[in-house]
């Protein structure tokens, strides 16, 4: 593709993205070749498929964006549903609670600040729910009774966008996006998801405008920021999944990259796993030992062990999906090494996937 100076940010940026997603979510032909051999080699999961029929008293379910379950068995869902239409800077996030047996809890934080356009939820050790809002960007603790405790990054108003994007992207000589920026400490662009260690401290995936992850304190001091745009060492093409495991490993799914970068508790590099295509969700269980979750945009569900070996896999929703594909899978929760809660990011509802024993 031949691109024409222009002089304007915009056009820069266009053609960027056309670059940047020339050969698909799912990769190049070569890649999917390579992806498909791979995968006939792993044993399939043996599954049980139940799509929840979540109802809410005078609402709609919209995309399930994030999903997430406390230590009593409640489910949360944090979906881009609202009567003002999907649209990133309008309203299109509501955040709800299901009791064990689904039915219908309550709404959280009604018409609060930091709820824009949803992207993820999870619950942390202490029954906390945060929202993680890429349309605000911002990040909202709650407790368990429902009250906002804690909130990280700010709305930018409209000024600030002009001028901070004026300012980045020095409008008079655009700088090549491979130089962009990344990012200022305190404010988010279009972040992804949330993870803690074992001091509480937050790993945030940060995400689609800063091609970077984050760790911050417990009392919100920002400590370190790593990575920038690329497919190199501490380079990040969409960070859009984070989780920790029992060691404070961090393992962030770096999805235009096709692999899950490790780290250790102070982000330095550790290794990578390859071979479960792009990971759109991550999740590890509370178990002993911990197994992890990847799951894809085709419906593509892998469960691991810590070392990244494939255990078996599974393609959800197919019966939901398109040709032979399932549905996009853009959360997961497991707290149960063999029941995995899926958010979809193509379909309205939520599935609960359970897993019987796994092939010899």
């Amino acid at each position: 593709m031949t691109l024409r100076k222009t002089g304007t940010v915009l056009t820069l940026l266009l053609a960027g993205t056309m670059l940047s997603n020339a050969q698909g979510l799912n990769g190049n032909a070569a890649q999917q070749a390579a992806q498909a051999a791979l995968e006939k080699t792993y044993p399939q999961l043996q599954v049980t498929d139940q799509y929840l029929q979540l109802s809410i008293p005078g609402e709609t379910m919209g995309e399930t964006m994030g999903v997430a379950t406390n230590s009593k068995g409640h489910l949360f869902v944090y979906t881009r549903t609202e009567n003002q239409g999907p649209a990133r800077g309008g309203k299109a996030a509501k955040l709800f609670e299901f009791d064990n047996k689904y039915k219908f809890v309550k709404e959280w934080g009604k018409n609060n600040y930091g709820e824009s356009f949803a992207h993820a939820v999870r619950v942390d050790k202490d029954d906390n729910v945060w929202s993680v809002d890429e349309g605000s960007g911002m990040v909202v603790k709650w407790n368990p009774a429902g009250q906002h405790v804690f909130w990280l990054g700010r709305v930018p108003e409209a000024i600030d966008y002009l001028e901070s994007n004026l300012e980045i992207s020095r409008y008079a000589h655009p700088t090549p996006l491979k130089t962009k920026p990344v990012g200022r400490l305190g404010e988010f662009d279009r972040e992804t998801d949330i993870a803690w260690d074992s001091q509480g401290n937050s790993f945030i995936s940060d995400g689609y405008g800063n091609s970077r992850f984050v760790k911050i304190s417990p009392d919100g001091h920002w400590l370190k920021a790593v990575g920038t745009n690329g497919n190199g060492k501490d380079q990040f093409n969409t960070p859009h999944t984070i989780a920790v495991d029992a060691q404070n490993n961090v393992y962030v799914g770096d999805r235009g990259n096709f692999r899950i970068q490790v780290y250790d508790d102070n982000m330095n590099f550790v290794r990578s796993i390859t071979g479960v295509g792009a990971p759109w969700a991550l999740c590890i269980t509370n178990s002993s030992p911990q197994y992890m979750f990847s799951g894809d945009g085709n419906g593509k569900l892998y469960k691991m062990d810590m070392s990244g070996k494939v255990l078996g896999m599974t393609v959800t929703g197919q019966d939901h999906g398109s040709e032979d594909t399932g549905d996009l899978i853009h959360s997961l929760d497991c707290r149960d090494p063999n029941t995995v809660y899926i958010g979809s990011a193509s379909m309205w509802d939520v599935q609960k996937v359970t897993i019987g024993k796994l092939p010899s």
